[in-house]
């Protein structure tokens, strides 16, 4: 898909803005609370723009799109839907804990709820999910979609990618990466609602509607091969409640909040952005199956070919602006909480205990750079066959991590005599749990390897508390000076996004 002149200028002009007003709205960060957390001063619009963001990349708009073009249909939007109603779980349930303790990150909070073995085991964890998975699976799956779509070679766009990224989130931190976000998502949300806009125009509401009926369906019989319906009930609600309410890349935004009220409505206000999600993603890919089926001799080829077919030239230069800001946006966030994570959880704790700000600044910025240097040399070695595919490398190593530290904070939260030994215990031996169960039941599908990983470790805590319970719960720190005012509104809004939710999956029941 060659780009023309003005393409390449849309797109050019799109980054030097992005960068440069990021960097520049982020110059004064000095301390570890500016660097890290934005000085705690985020508002709730780009809070949520910047969940959305942070969360939104080539996964979405190749795989996704690629999903409704073949056997899935529309009922690859539950992720999306369901994650509409984690968000606002998220909102209610760990935010005002979090926010109320003033923890820079998820597991600082384990170290007051169990103890330092806990924080770092969890930390740790994270650390190499984040630099060995997941930021090197975002560039790979990202300069392999932007390859693909708009012939660069693929080494190439991984450190086009990585370089840009890294240049904005290593000078300003977090507020850089809100700034960008805040460009980088609406862009995306726009791109996105352009393509779809396209597509009805050539083939008509009522036409699209009628001729794939079979595929505007949510709920799958459970013998359906990608997502039956049981999984929807049952497995999926593992990693979506550790994705939006523990995953650290996610978060950092909503522990930043200037008030407990912004950080609500900021994920209320990515709830109703996930809404529309499907419509501009998953729409746009059964479109493509639609109009060119001759073209796609694999169904993530759905989203590349309707930019291809339907797109004209200079917003198509828009449009490739939006793509690869939906991946830069994700690495940034990666890159941000990786070196968060590395700073606050293990640098400060057990090499250079409580150093000036200035010093963990700079200990931040060297990890950032080192973290994406790593992840753009792993990067391009994720095409290997072993791997069964990206898809599969990112959630299988997930199902070591996510039931574990679901089950640590959910049972720690309603069973306040939990010991930290319980908490520890769920971290070690869920990765145990998981291992088995993918080394001797490899063909249990790995959404039930997490319900089962999950379920068995909350019976382990409950017996570990059961035999040896805290003398009296542990006292969670506090911050004086923080505004955890709750508002009506927010509530309403809340309740608002759950029954959108469960409209829209009445009408394409």
């Amino acid at each position: 898909m060659a780009l023309n002149f003005l393409d390449i200028t849309i797109f050019l002009v799109f980054f030097a803005v992005v960068v440069g007003i990021s960097m520049f709205k982020s110059r004064k960060e000095e301390n570890e609370e500016d660097f890290f957390l934005a000085g705690r001063g985020l508002i709730w619009p780009f809070i949520g723009i910047s969940l959305i963001a942070a969360n939104i990349s080539t996964e979405q708009f190749v795989g996704m799109a690629g999903q409704g073009a073949g056997i899935t249909g529309l009922a690859i939007a539950s992720y999306e839907w369901m994650a509409a109603i984690t968000l606002v779980f998220t909102a209610f349930f760990f935010l005002p804990k979090f926010l109320k303790s003033g923890v820079f990150t998820i597991p600082e909070f384990l170290e007051y709820r169990y103890n330092k073995t806990a924080r770092t085991i969890m930390a740790v964890f994270m650390m190499v999910t984040y630099v060995a998975v997941t930021l090197a699976a975002v560039l790979y799956s990202g300069a392999l979609a932007l390859s693909t779509i708009f012939e660069m070679n693929l080494i190439t766009s991984v450190w086009i990618i990585g370089i840009i990224a890294a240049l904005y989130t290593t000078w300003g931190g977090l507020k850089a990466v809100a700034w960008a976000d805040l460009f980088q998502g609406s862009a995306l949300v726009i791109g996105g609602g352009i393509v779809m806009y396209l597509g009805f125009k050539e083939i008509g509401v009522s036409n699209f509607m009628e001729t794939n009926a079979d595929k505007l369906h949510m709920i799958l019989p459970a013998d359906h091969p990608v997502l039956p319906w049981t999984a929807l009930v049952i497995g999926l609600w593992i990693p979506n409640i550790y994705y939006w309410g523990l995953n650290q890349y996610i978060t950092q935004r909503t522990l930043a909040a200037k008030s407990l009220k912004h950080g609500q409505m900021g994920i209320i206000f990515a709830a109703f952005i996930k809404l529309i999600i499907p419509f501009i993603i998953v729409f746009p890919g059964i479109m493509a199956a639609q109009l060119y089926p001759e073209l796609l001799s694999n169904s993530d080829a759905a989203y590349p070919v309707l930019i291809k077919k339907l797109v004209p030239a200079g917003i198509k230069g828009f449009i490739f602006a939006a793509l690869s800001g939906a991946v830069i946006s994700s690495l940034a966030s990666m890159l941000n909480s990786a070196s968060t994570i590395f700073t606050m959880d293990i640098y400060n704790v057990y090499v250079k205990r409580n150093p000036q700000g200035k010093s963990l600044v700079t200990i931040g910025r060297i990890a950032t750079v080192v973290f994406v240097l790593i992840a753009c040399i792993i990067a391009p070695n994720l095409n290997d066959p072993r791997l069964q595919g990206i898809f599969t490398y990112i959630q299988e190593f997930q199902g070591f991590i996510s039931p574990g530290v679901l089950a640590a904070f959910i049972f720690g939260l309603i069973v306040k005599k939990a010991p930290p030994i319980a908490g520890v215990a769920a971290l070690l031996l869920n990765l145990l749990i998981y291992a088995a169960l993918l080394i001797w039941f490899g063909e249990i599908a790995f959404l039930n390897r997490m319900a089962i990983s999950f379920i068995l470790v909350i019976i382990v805590m409950s017996i570990i508390t059961i035999i040896n319970p805290l003398d009296k719960p542990k006292e969670l720190p506090i911050r004086k000076d923080f505004d955890m005012t709750a508002t009506t509104p927010v509530k309403w809004a809340g309740a608002a996004v759950v029954v959108i939710t469960l409209i829209l999956y009445g009408i394409f029941w």
